[in-house]
C-alpha cells in the first residue's frame, strides 16, 4: 500500500529544490507555482509521483515565465 500523501511536505520539498535551480526567483512565486501543480496532481487517484511531476511542471512554468 502507498504511503499517505502529505501535500504540504511535497510543496516544501519541491519548493526548496526549485529555489536552488532558480535562486533569482521570488520564493513566493516558486512556492505558488509548486502549489498549483501539487493541487492539480493531487486530484488524481495515483499520487506516488506527485513530487516528481509537480517539480517538473513548476520548473517548466518558471522557465517559461523568465
Amino acid at each position: 500500500m502507498a504511503e499517505s500523501f502529505d501535500a504540504e511536505q511535497v510543496v516544501r520539498e519541491v519548493t526548496t529544490t526549485l529555489l536552488t535551480k532558480f535562486p533569482d526567483r521570488d520564493p513566493v512565486e516558486v512556492e505558488r507555482a509548486v502549489r498549483e501543480q501539487v493541487d492539480e496532481l493531487a486530484r488524481h487517484p495515483v499520487r506516488d509521483y506527485v513530487s516528481v511531476l509537480a517539480r517538473r511542471a513548476a520548473k517548466k512554468q518558471l522557465e517559461s515565465n523568465a
